[in-house]
């Protein structure tokens, strides 16, 4: 099962680099299903590991001048703020069961539930992406909007452990009128940087098994080198395209599978 699992690791890193987003909504469930990660711990992993790999994904990026820094500041401010708030204050305080409409629930399980409804909806913007990634309808976004895409990507990075590019792509697009590139490039950044600071506020909550932790984002680099290449030669909206689809049967898969244990439990 572990080689399945590194084999995975590759593909988180792969997809990143291919596709510019969505490779990290992957990593918990990788964590869990093929190393047995407990739910929790596995979010707090997935963090350094989309951290690193997004920051390294993102220095291409640097060099092709395709980051704009006054949206990582404003933009990325408001998601770091969340993703402290809610891994310092609420991660570790979260009871083991929850009740959910009269039905006891723990929190593992529920962590699986809605990741895989994040899986879900990450998917569709995939599979609905337009042939020509360039020519969008963009919007004036307001300062509310932003402020609300911000605490949204927060929120997922801080309790999910995942970097939220579904989300935080579109937005710079539509809505901050940044060319798709630089959104990608930007996106990048803002997730590593978010990423990177949850994780510093795990250390002292776990015991990370390092060793595995390095290897598994050792591997998931090399895949964003490779894919970064790669994706310079194959059709991104048909990668795209793809790849969401398999994000959605996964999620699909996550679904059955923890309701399964809820009924037999």
């Amino acid at each position: 099962m572990e080689i399945a699992g590194y084999a995975a690791a590759l593909l988180i890193g792969l997809s990143l680099g291919l596709v510019g987003g969505g490779g990290s909504i992957l990593t918990v469930p990788i964590l869990v299903y093929l190393f047995s990660i407990t739910p929790i711990l596995a979010t707090s992993y997935s963090l350094f590991i989309v951290g690193v790999t997004s920051l390294v994904g993102s220095l291409t990026n640097f060099a092709a001048k395709q980051v704009h820094f006054k949206t990582v500041a404003a933009f990325g401010g408001l998601s770091v703020l969340t993703v402290i708030g809610v891994r310092h204050y609420i991660i570790p305080h979260l009871p083991p069961t929850l009740d959910i409409a009269g039905n006891l629930v723990s929190v593992p399980m529920l962590t699986m539930l809605v990741f895989a409804v994040l899986m879900i909806l990450s998917s569709s913007t995939m599979i609905r992406s337009t042939a020509d990634r360039d020519v969008v309808t963009v919007h004036k976004a307001g300062f509310l909007k932003i402020a609300l895409s911000g605490i949204a990507v927060g929120l997922i990075t801080g309790l999910l452990g995942a970097g939220g590019g579904f989300l935080l792509i579109p937005a710079l697009v539509l809505w901050l009128r940044l060319p798709v590139k630089t959104a990608i490039g930007t996106s990048l950044v803002i997730i590593s940087i978010n990423s990177l600071i949850g994780f510093a506020e795990d250390v002292t909550h776990h015991t990370m098994e390092w060793p595995l932790l390095l290897k598994l984002t050792a591997i998931a680099v090399v895949g964003v080198v490779a894919g970064t290449t790669l994706g310079s030669r194959l059709n991104g909206n048909t990668l795209k395209k793809g790849f969401g689809w398999f994000i959605l049967i996964i999620g699909i898969y996550i679904i059955i599978h923890e309701i399964v244990l809820l009924t037999s439990s």
